[in-house]
């Protein structure tokens, strides 16, 4: 299978499971028509990236900053880790073992020390302190991880000549609604591969829009 045809799949793999958990249909249309534009690409997007950059790539049709970013998260590290949200087979410890400095071991220490399973999480601890009080993280290491997290999440993030993202009472009104909704029982349950010995589905996840933005809200899965 070609890196394109990959990328492909993962996109059209999410947008099914969009479409399975409720999620907005435009949404899932935009899914299945970047997995479209990736398939009819003449090259490799590894290639396209390196000769046109992340402006390159959302030039393309159906390919805007935010499924830009997703696809060059697939071309640096093989996965996508909103679709194994979406699958519920995030694994926390993988992600982190992808970053320049950490380990099996060190990225077992992050998520059991730091209760947290994001790129962007692990960002912010390595800026704001927490990394270091870990055993294993000294001042020279946790550099190293900036600088890997740096080059991993760049390309991901939109430019400053990008539209604004939404606003933090979009996110608080969504954390409202979820809260409440999985409180009474009313979201769809998707059964985590951690810490889920027996395989049940017990995480509520929400699919909602505010204005032209498409959330995907579910609690992060740790020991915690």
């Amino acid at each position: 299978m070609t890196q394109n045809e990959q990328i492909a799949k993962q996109l059209d793999d999410a947008a099914a499971l969009l479409e399975e958990q409720g999620a907005n249909r435009f949404r899932v249309a935009a899914y299945r028509r970047a997995a479209g534009t990736v398939l009819g690409l003449p090259r490799d997007v590894s290639a396209l990236l390196d000769a046109e950059g992340f402006e390159g790539l959302t030039r393309l049709p159906n390919i805007g900053p935010s499924l830009g970013g997703a696809i060059v998260e697939m071309v640096r590290t093989g996965g996508w880790a909103q679709l194994e949200r979406l699958r519920g087979t995030l694994d926390a410890e993988k992600l982190f073992a992808r970053v320049p400095g950490i380990g099996r071991v060190l990225a077992a220490t992050i998520a059991d020390g730091l209760h947290i399973d994001s790129l962007e999480a692990l960002e912010q601890a390595a800026h704001d302190g927490r990394l270091e009080q870990l055993k294993g993280f000294g001042p020279r290491r946790t550099s190293i991880i900036r600088s890997g997290l740096d080059s991993l999440l760049s390309r991901r993030r939109p430019s400053h000549r990008a539209e604004a993202g939404p606003g933090v009472d979009s996110f608080l009104d969504v954390d409202c609604e979820y809260r409440d909704k999985a409180g009474a029982g009313k979201l769809r349950k998707i059964a985590p591969r951690r810490f889920n010995p027996l395989h049940e589905a017990w995480l509520p996840i929400l699919h909602a829009q505010r204005g032209p933005w498409h959330f995907t809200a579910l609690f992060s899965n740790t020991a915690l």
